[in-house]
C-alpha cells in the first residue's frame, strides 16, 4: 500500500462520505473510490460497508484506522529526515579535540550548535593534537577540531577562536621552582614529561626546536597521554612537564609549582579548523561558530603573567 491509498482510506474513515472525501482530496469520487477497492484487495479485507444512504466502517476497517494514521506519521518523518539531511539542518558532526583544556571552548561551541540546529549530533572525538587533527581532518575521520597551532595548519580551513601561553609545571620541591620565570636553557638535562611524539602535540614540537636551537635535545622520560597524567607524574617528582596556561587551569595542582617561561616564544593560537568539503551540514555549524567563537587577533607574543593573557582568552571564548 502507498501513501495515497493511505490517506484515501483515512479521509474516508473521518468524513464516512465518499463525495466529501474526494472534495477534500481534491479527487474525482470514481478515482478515489478505486483507490479504496485497490486497497481493500491488498489487505483482504472490507474496510467500509456501503450502501445508498450511508458508509460505515467495518470492524477490520475500525482496526486498520490507527495502523493507517502511524504509518503515514512514520512516512512523514522519514520524508523530514531527508530533506533535513539533504538541506544540512541534520547529521553528525564529528569533532575533535585535545582534552580538558579544550572543555570551556567546546562547550560554548556545543551549546550554541544544540539550540540553533537541535537535530545535530555533535560526536565529541578527544586526544586529538595539532597535526594528527589535521591529517584527521585531511582523510575525511573528522569534520571539526579545536586544536592549538604556532601557525595556521595547512591543508584545511582554520581560524584562530582563543590564544594560549606555554607554562612549565615543576615538582613543587624543584630547585627551578624558586624562581618565578624558567627559561628552556634551564632545563638542559633535566627529566622531562611529554604526550607520545606521534600524537603530533605543538607543545612537545615546540619544546624540541627550542632545546635544539639551545644547544641540547630534551631529555624526555616518561611519555604520558593525558595532561592529568603528566601532572600526577610531576607531583611525583619524576619530572618536569611544558603545557599551557589554559590547560593547567581545569587540573588539580597538588604538588605542582607552575612557571612561566621566559623566553619568548611563539604565539599560540587555539583553532576551529574543519575539513576542506562543500557540505551543507558543516557549513551550517561552521556558520553557527562564527557568533560563538568569534575570531580573535593572535598576538605576536602573547601576554606573560598569572592571568594576563588567559583572561582575554576566556573572554572571547564565551
Amino acid at each position: 500500500m502507498d501513501r495515497a491509498q493511505l490517506l484515501a482510506f483515512l479521509a474516508v474513515a473521518e468524513e464516512l462520505h465518499f463525495g466529501r472525501a474526494a472534495g477534500r482530496l481534491h479527487v474525482a469520487q470514481p478515482h478515489l473510490t478505486r483507490t479504496i477497492r485497490a486497497l481493500e484487495s491488498q489487505v483482504a479485507a472490507v474496510l467500509f460497508r456501503r450502501t445508498t444512504r450511508r458508509v460505515e466502517l467495518t470492524a477490520a476497517g475500525a482496526t486498520f484506522v490507527e495502523h493507517a494514521r502511524e504509518l503515514v506519521a512514520a512516512d512523514q518523518r522519514a520524508r523530514d529526515a531527508v530533506a533535513a539531511a539533504a538541506e544540512g539542518r541534520s547529521g553528525r558532526v564529528r569533532v575533535g579535540f585535545s582534552g580538558p583544556s579544550a572543555h570551556d571552548t567546546l562547550g560554548t561551541l556545543a551549546r550554541a550548535v544544540r539550540e540553533a540546529h537541535p537535530l545535530v549530533d555533535l560526536e565529541l572525538l578527544p586526544g586529538r593534537y595539532g597535526s594528527t587533527a589535521v591529517a584527521e581532518l585531511v582523510r575525511g575521520e573528522l569534520d571539526l577540531a579545536l586544536a592549538r597551532f604556532s601557525a595556521p595548519p595547512t591543508r584545511v580551513g582554520s581560524r584562530p577562536v582563543a590564544q594560549d601561553r606555554f607554562v612549565l609545571a615543576l615538582p613543587d620541591s624543584h630547585r627551578l621552582g624558586a624562581s618565578t620565570r624558567v627559561s628552556i636553557a634551564d632545563l638542559r638535562d633535566e627529566p622531562l614529561i611529554a604526550f607520545p611524539e606521534s600524537y603530533g602535540s605543538v607543545v612537545r614540537a615546540t619544546l624540541v626546536a627550542r632545546c635544539q636551537e639551545a644547544g641540547f635535545t630534551p631529555r624526555f622520560v616518561q611519555s604520558t597521554p593525558d595532561s592529568s597524567t603528566a601532572m600526577a607524574l610531576v607531583a611525583a617528582g619524576v619530572g618536569a612537564h611544558l603545557t599551557t596556561r589554559q590547560a593547567v587551569s581545569y587540573l588539580p595542582l597538588a604538588g605542582v609549582a607552575i612557571r612561566e617561561i621566559a623566553d619568548p616564544l611563539p604565539p599560540l593560537a587555539v583553532h576551529l579548523a574543519w575539513r576542506a568539503d562543500d557540505d551543507a551540514l558543516l557549513r551550517r555549524v561552521l556558520r553557527t561558530s562564527e557568533t560563538a567563537l568569534p575570531t580573535i587577533r593572535v598576538a605576536d607574543h602573547p601576554a606573560s603573567g598569572s592571568g594576563s593573557g588567559m583572561a582575554s582568552t576566556r573572554s572571547r571564548a564565551h
